[in-house]
């Protein structure tokens, strides 16, 4: 990395002014900058002068763009996080002048055209293996090759709907292929994420520059998948192997983005060679699949059978044509580094040309000739897996430079190619250019690698995504594929002329049909949704018992017993513990009301506890990015407020949880559309509500309370000012049990949960033939005739048993009706309705 200095030298140029005129590359030719034409080069210092604008100038410019991550979300996790890690993105981009670009777009548009029509024989007549182009364990010696789908074509012949390549640009400025990516094009969904994020952190400033936009590029792919679709209105999923993925986060964004269903294997079922979403509504057929799993995985019945996150029979579905799969199961038998080295020959045979955009020299050590050039300057070469599989000497599967491996690695890499010379590749060593890039207010140059996108528009024509995604590495390590531990982020973009007919005449593009519609809720969406509601009003509740707790036990230093608490407080600390919020007492220590407190707020291994509650509230948001706004997004993710040990503090926090929770209900409210989403969280919320009502009424008033008792259950409901207003007088019992349970009024008493469980149950789809209602709101129906015949005068605690056990049988036909029922959540957490 080349060294430089900033400086105020009155006989230099002005930092602030130019940036970038003290930038000095180790070499100008091999530098993204340095090399730019002048166009291209102003465009550089317009943007870098800019940021010097931003809010702190400079030195903030990164936390500037940071901010606009955290607002969209962005996220990703490296191979063995548990925990996502916020998406690493530098604020200075990578400019591509229009007239290089077009040069490279030609090499692209070829790569991937060779790419389908390779696929093609490897899939069909083999030609290519029959008359010796190819060898036949350059392909069975994948373990991306599908044999299950040879002979088996997609209906419209087109393998790929959507390529990516990496690319490295060398010292002189030629681009290189690094690898081909058919089987999943990650970045692709943080390449739209990073322009999104740094257009929104620097305003006009690419508008200023001739950004060419990566919107109709998107839009082109949406068309290009739903034209090989038979309906002419197609219902397109995106096939997720679900949140634990790395590339999950990615994969939400883009689903919300394309207006594609996000969805599971276990949302989908295969019948008479069709594929379906389970929904609430009962079954609704899938036209398309953007799959995200490999191929091994997607049908247990036709590849892997010990496979969870596949659908059995979906080979099926593809083979009769009514299911298009973007891309073809088997396709990544292409991505082997064993390609490479027939790519030449290879287009010059299947497409009559020669190859516009060459790869990395590559020798197989399979053949005799090459495996002799490898040996022959081993030290001088890159030796990598050759069907990427972790082998001998290479166990991490990744690639290694020769010249840096100390010499036991050396000796085993080499004795290891002569055991097994097929399993390895040697490549040349790509030395690849720099880019600007800031750290802190200081430019300074460092190594990149790009990656591409293409797909196939409405006329199943190839266009290529104008930028991509590049990788920066702060260590120089840039030979695996991923993002990991030191490396960054950047936006490439593609500058056009001023004038130009990108920049003059945007085209135009056929609006959509207006609809209101969000289309039909799957059933795994409205089980998360419906636990997200219980697990947001579970923890919210907790709170709230928590607060009645410190305010009956005086916020005494006392421990909770006879002498040193009231009735209230050791009747609440034995409701939270038996919600699982708070520790029993088989130590034999008493724990005072802030002890109990700061447990059942803060502390993560108690299952019921504020804490464990949110976490799981936060495990469930992350299978919602598709349907959260970003304003709920950062409520639910924000950290639980610090927890003291003492009353006042904890009352404090208390407070803030409250208000929390209270925005976070106002929010759902104001920007959920009223549609059956919504309708499951609030009817996950009611459920909870109701329940813990029934629980703080059974635990408050077991048959006898006091004015203490009775006014900390007041408290629970909020509803102290209205008995006050109704009743001007003390506590009694039924007055108070009447407000709590019986009267529809009260917005956080029983009845009132129950009616709005009706009403959200009402909106919901029938799918009974004869119009009666659905078990889930009959016995909605019923636990209200009960509540309506009720006298608070005459309720007996079994009266109040009765109707937790009806709301717990009410919770699980819900469940059984329109969820997937694999599991029912909560049964490993919080006895929600034991």
């Amino acid at each position: 990395m080349a060294s430089q200095t900033q400086s105020t030298d009155l006989f230099g140029p002005d930092p602030t002014q130019d940036p970038l005129a003290w930038y000095k590359p180790d070499d100008a030719r091999a530098d993204m900058f340095a090399s730019a034409p002048d166009d291209v080069g102003a465009a550089w210092r317009t943007f870098a002068t800019g940021l010097t604008r931003l809010p702190g100038g400079l030195r903030q410019a990164q936390e500037w763009v940071d901010r606009q991550v955290a607002d969209l979300g962005l996220a990703f996790r490296v191979t063995g996080d548990v925990e996502e890690r916020s998406w690493p993105l530098s604020p200075l981009p990578i400019m591509i002048g229009a007239a290089e670009w077009a040069q490279l777009e030609q090499g692209l548009v070829q790569r991937a055209c060779l790419l389908e029509a390779l696929l093609a024989d490897i899939y069909g007549p083999q030609n290519l293996i029959a008359e010796g182009h190819l060898p036949a364990a350059a392909i069975s010696g994948s373990a991306d090759f599908a044999r299950r789908m040879v002979g088996l074509s997609p209906a419209d012949g087109r393998h790929l709907k959507v390529v990516a390549m990496d690319l490295a640009r060398g010292p002189t400025g030629e681009w290189r292929v690094l690898s081909d990516r058919v089987r999943l094009p990650t970045g692709i969904g943080y390449a739209l994420e990073n322009r999104i994020a740094l257009s929104r952190a620097t305003g006009p400033l690419l508008a200023d520059i001739n950004t060419r936009r990566i919107s109709e590029f998107f839009n082109a792919m949406r068309e290009g998948v739903a034209a090989s679709c038979k309906r002419s209105d197609p219902r397109i999923g995106l096939l997720t192997p679900g949140r634990f993925n790395q590339s999950y986060p990615e994969q939400a964004h883009l689903a919300r983005h394309l207006g594609f269903s996000l969805v599971e294997g276990r949302d989908l079922v295969e019948q008479d060679g069709r594929i379906y979403v389970r929904t609430i509504a009962g079954l609704k057929r899938i036209d398309a699949l953007w799959r995200w799993i490999n191929t091994r995985d997607i049908d247990p019945l036709a590849f892997d059978s010990r496979s969870r996150i596949g659908v059995p029979n979906i080979l099926n579905a593809c083979a009769s044509g009514d299911l298009v799969m973007a891309n073809w199961p088997g396709a990544g038998v292409v991505e082997s580094r064993v390609m490479s080295a027939f790519m030449p020959r290879l287009c010059r045979t299947l497409l009559g040309e020669e190859l516009r955009l060459p790869n990395a020299a590559t020798w197989w050590c399979g053949q005799r000739r090459e495996r002799e050039h490898v040996r022959a300057n081993f030290d001088n070469l890159v030796v990598s897996p050759a069907f990427r599989l972790p082998v001998e000497g290479l166990e991490d599967g990744r690639t290694c430079v020769i010249a840096d491996a100390d010499s036991p690695q050396r000796e085993a890499i080499f004795t290891a190619m002569e055991r097994r010379p097929m399993d390895y590749v040697g490549q040349e060593l790509v030395r690849t250019s720099t880019t600007p890039v800031l750290n802190g207010q200081v430019i300074e140059p460092h190594a990149f690698t790009v990656r591409v996108y293409l797909a196939r528009d409405g006329a199943g024509r190839w266009t290529a995504m104008p930028g991509g995604f590049a990788r920066i590495s702060d260590d120089g390590s840039l030979r695996h594929a991923l993002i990991g531990e030191n490396d960054r982020s950047t936006d490439v973009l593609v500058i056009d002329p001023a004038g130009s007919e990108h920049t003059a005449n945007p085209p135009k593009l056929d609006p959509p049909a207006v609809r209101r519609q969000q289309g039909v809720l799957p059933s795994q969406a409205a089980d998360n949704l419906f636990w997200l509601g219980r697990y947001a009003e579970r923890a919210n509740q907790t709170t709230r018992l928590v607060r009645v707790l410190l305010d009956t036990g005086h916020a005494t230093g006392r421990a909770l017993q006879p002498a040193g608490a009231t009735t209230s407080a050791r009747r609440i600390s034995a409701l939270l513990e038996r919600l699982g919020a708070a520790y029993g007492g088989g130590d034999g220590k008493e724990k005072t009301p802030a002890e109990i407190a700061q447990a059942a707020l803060s502390d993560i291994s108690l299952p019921g506890s504020v804490a464990s509650l949110l976490s799981s509230g936060r495990q469930l948001s992350l299978l919602l990015r598709d349907r959260l706004t970003h304003d709920i997004w950062r409520i639910v993710n924000r950290p639980l407020p610090a927890c003291g040990d003492d009353a006042d503090s904890l009352g404090a926090s208390c407070d803030l949880l409250v208000e929390r929770f209270a925005s976070l209900g106002r929010l759902l409210a104001d920007t959920m559309t009223r549609g059956p989403g919504w309708t499951f969280q609030q009817m996950g919320l009611r459920v909870e509500r109701a329940s813990m009502i029934l629980q703080s009424t059974i635990a408050l008033v077991p048959g006898e309370a006091s004015a203490e008792d009775l006014a900390a259950l007041l408290d629970l409901v909020d509803g102290q000012s209205t008995y006050r207003s109704r009743y001007l007088t003390m506590p009694y019992i039924a007055p108070v049990l009447d407000m709590v349970l019986l009267d529809p009024a009260q917005p956080r008493g029983l009845a009132f949960q129950v009616e709005q469980i009706i009403s959200h149950l009402s909106t919901l789809p029938n799918l009974r033939d004869d119009g009666m209602p659905e078990t889930p709101l009959r016995l909605a129906r019923s636990l209200r005739a009960w509540l309506d015949a009720a006298d608070a005068t005459d309720l007996e605690p079994s009266d109040l048993e009765h109707w937790r056990g009806a709301l717990g049988h009410l919770s699980n036909e819900i469940g059984k009706r329109y969820f997937l029922n694999e599991t029912l959540p909560g049964s490993d957490g919080a006895p929600f309705l034991a």
